[in-house]
């Protein structure tokens, strides 16, 4: 998708006050849930527009502890009681055959080593997958969720390193539920040769390549309900590097 192209050092891959802000992505949502699980734009302060009936957005749960500043900002909405049948995915291109094994029929080719998350926390189960590659061309796929309890590896046909992911705890006071996940993808590849992460209830399966070495680039990005989303970006630096002033989070006033 993106291989052949320059690529500078910073890449915005989602924004959601952007003119066509899934204009890369594909969206799915669970048909036999049609008032629980969508994806909707949205102005994170007011939670409106309302989508159109019978869909029912879910309550947000503000920190009891302290202020917990929404941004005056439209955003995208991701909803589900039913976490891996919603979602947003670039690119878009996927398939699945009757036995269940999932194709991808094009790579993002960023190759960017850091990834980032703007995200509120809906406190409710949440998770995203991110599909890198080495330079051999194997790939692996990195899912992190909230109800992830600890580390595992699946050695299927493409590999799976299972991650728990967790939000800033209340207790910490934090002034919004938004915040910015980053992560830096090359430290990850190791772990998918680690014997300790892999499942010994589940045997490898025989066509299992496990990537290893030199990172290469990310195969693709898929962002699972329930959360509220503003951007996702590639960078060569970390949280540290300077972005662009459209990164920042602004709170709603009045807040």
């Amino acid at each position: 998708m993106f291989s052949a192209s320059v690529q500078p050092s910073t890449v915005s891959l989602f924004s959601s006050t952007g003119s066509d802000p899934l204009g890369l992505f594909s969206t799915h949502a669970d048909p036999s849930l049609p008032a629980d699980s969508f994806i909707c734009s949205l102005n994170d302060a007011t939670s409106e527009p309302a989508p159109p009936p019978p869909r029912s957005i879910i309550p947000v749960q503000e920190n009891s502890e302290g202020p917990d500043y929404a941004l005056k900002q439209t955003v995208l909405h991701i909803q589900s009681p039913t976490v891996r049948t919603t979602f947003i995915r670039c690119p878009p291109g996927e398939t699945r055959s009757p036995e269940g094994t999932v194709t991808c029929h094009d790579h993002l080719g960023l190759k960017h080593p850091w990834i980032h998350f703007q995200v509120r926390n809906l406190r409710r189960e949440w998770a995203f997958e991110v599909g890198i590659v080495d330079q051999s061309g194997r790939e692996g796929i990195v899912r992190c969720a909230t109800f992830q309890k600890e580390p595992k590896l699946k050695l299927t046909s493409r590999p799976i390193l299972l991650l728990p992911l967790s939000f800033p705890p209340s207790s910490s006071r934090p002034l919004t539920s938004w915040c910015i996940i980053a992560i830096r993808l090359p430290t990850l590849l190791p772990h998918f040769g680690s014997a300790a992460l892999a499942r010994e209830d589940e045997p490898a399966s025989s066509s299992v390549q496990v990537p290893s070495g030199t990172y290469s680039h990310v195969s693709y990005v898929k962002v699972y309900a329930t959360c509220r989303l503003r951007r996702i970006w590639f960078s060569e630096g970390g949280p540290q590097q300077q972005q662009p002033w459209e990164f920042q989070l602004y709170a709603a006033d009045g807040m």
